[in-house]
């Protein structure tokens, strides 16, 4: 327990003092996504409010919904929760691989590109979260002082999560290449089964699966806070328990893999 706690001091004071790398990395890569358009990273959230107004009015429409100005709230911040956290775990099968030649060519801990893919995923949240939430404002004011008053614990469990998940996820798909491509499949079907284009009672007698519904235990709450100012202080901090229990295990699990990963990527 001791080597293992130093161990994972260690790998703060590495991420803390190359955090300007990392960063910087993963800036480059959001830079170089949209290299040569004229609207650069406006892409994302015009991307995410194209989204939100097509399934908005279709789905509002099916569910025949009553308030349209409210669900669009709560369909915009819920999907654009939704896809950074689907493409957190997406990607994440492949994160390895993808810097195969880097990891067995450079002498750089592999602790490094998690960090560049995290950073990497947070900003693509906020560039396009910002925008969507400049628009939702227009339906709901009140939200401004909602994110910045309620969302605190809520979103720093987010963040957190979409570190340590997809990182274990990553490891265990280094020695199970199949899970590369059971991870789409079962987003998707957990996309379908979440109450994110639907409100929870829609569910009925089977709503009891969003409370084994980890990625809908991350979402909810967020969402929540932001859009109505509620917090439940338990719930959010048994999360965040969970949330410092798994980065615990993941960084563990890399450290016993570090020494092998250059063999199986």
């Amino acid at each position: 327990m001791i080597i293992s706690t130093a161990m994972i001091i260690d790998d703060f004071k590495f991420a803390i003092n190359n955090r300007r790398v990392w960063w910087y990395t993963a800036t480059s890569r959001t830079r170089a996504r949209f290299a040569r358009t004229t609207l650069g990273s406006f892409w994302l959230g015009f991307s995410n409010l194209l989204s939100i107004s097509t399934l908005g009015f279709v789905y509002g429409t099916v569910f025949k919904v009553q308030d349209f100005s409210s669900y669009f709230v709560y369909l915009g911040i819920g999907l654009v929760i939704w896809n950074t956290i689907s493409s957190s775990v997406c990607m994440a099968p492949n994160l390895f691989s993808n810097n195969s030649s880097n990891i067995k060519n450079m002498n750089l801990r592999p602790l490094f590109y998690t960090l560049e893919e995290w950073a990497f995923q947070i900003q693509t949240f906020f560039q396009s979260f910002l925008l969507v939430f400049i628009v939702l404002l227009l339906f709901k004011p009140v939200l401004l002082i909602n994110i910045f008053t309620a969302s605190w614990i809520p979103m720093l469990n987010f963040v957190l999560f979409i570190y340590w998940f997809p990182l274990l996820l990553c490891l265990i798909s280094i020695r199970y290449t199949d899970l590369a491509q059971l991870v789409p499949i079962i987003m998707q079907i957990v996309f379908l089964t979440s109450p994110i284009l639907y409100r929870k009672e829609s569910l009925g007698n089977i709503s009891w699966i969003t409370d084994v519904n980890l990625f809908y235990r991350i979402l909810d709450p967020l969402r929540v806070s932001i859009n109505s100012g509620f917090v439940s202080y338990r719930e959010s901090l048994l999360i965040l328990i969970i949330n410092f229990v798994g980065i615990y295990f993941s960084l563990n699990f890399l450290k016993k893999s570090s020494r092998k990963l250059p063999f199986l990527v």
